[in-house]
């Protein structure tokens, strides 16, 4: 693989990591003003987002191992999913919390669980997926991961900046959100033109 190559795929997964924070920022507020600013509030929507990327980067990996030669197109289809639950989440949000304002604890877990699974399960999967890719095209498995990992969270640090300095002065809180539904499908358009051909000659 090309070093350019190599540098799209980096800069891809910056901006992945971008609107995954973007997310997590904006529905936190959404939910918060749904279900309340506390302790506990605070504690079940982080605890669901970090569970959804665990269980993601769990199932990433095997499905990274038994599609080998399909990464590239798996990789474009989560991000494509992702951003297509952010336009529709504020609309999920908002039934949630008619349906669960004054539920109990238990009930509001589970509600913002099953919400958020769909998408921080996507979230989760697309570095294992990626670090196989780039494993196919180099041996440094260490220096792969390494990268992702930098490049990936340099674009949700990049993100919490943006938002609470920039975005949130210009757009509203929905259109934040939709910023960042743009975001998935540039990257998922980029993947498929930049790496697909090769993807589908080697199969």
């Amino acid at each position: 693989m090309t070093i350019s190559k190599m540098f799209i795929i980096k800069l891809v997964f910056f901006m992945s990591g971008f609107s995954a924070l973007i997310y997590q920022i904006t529905w936190q507020r959404m939910l918060f003003t749904a279900f309340g600013v506390d302790l506990e509030s605070i504690t079940i929507i982080i605890s669901v987002f970090m569970a959804g990327l665990g269980v993601g980067a769990y199932w990433g990996g095997r499905i990274a191992d038994k599609f080998p030669l399909r990464i590239i197109k798996l990789f474009a289809m989560a991000e494509i999913g992702i951003g297509t639950f952010g336009l529709i989440s504020p609309f999920l949000i908002e039934l949630i919390q008619s349906l669960f304002l004054h539920s109990s604890t238990v009930k509001i877990t589970i509600a913002n669980f099953i919400l958020l699974l769909f998408p921080t399960f996507l979230m989760g999967s697309t570095l294992p997926l990626l670090t196989q890719y780039l494993n196919q095209h180099s041996d440094n498995i260490g220096n792969n991961i390494g990268w992702l990992y930098f490049t990936n969270t340099l674009g949700a640090a990049s993100a919490c900046f943006a938002v609470g300095f920039i975005l949130f002065d210009f757009f509203t809180l929905i259109e934040v959100i939709y910023i960042a539904a743009m975001v998935n499908y540039v990257v998922a358009l980029v993947v498929l033109i930049k790496y697909r051909k090769k993807e589908i000659i080697n199969v």
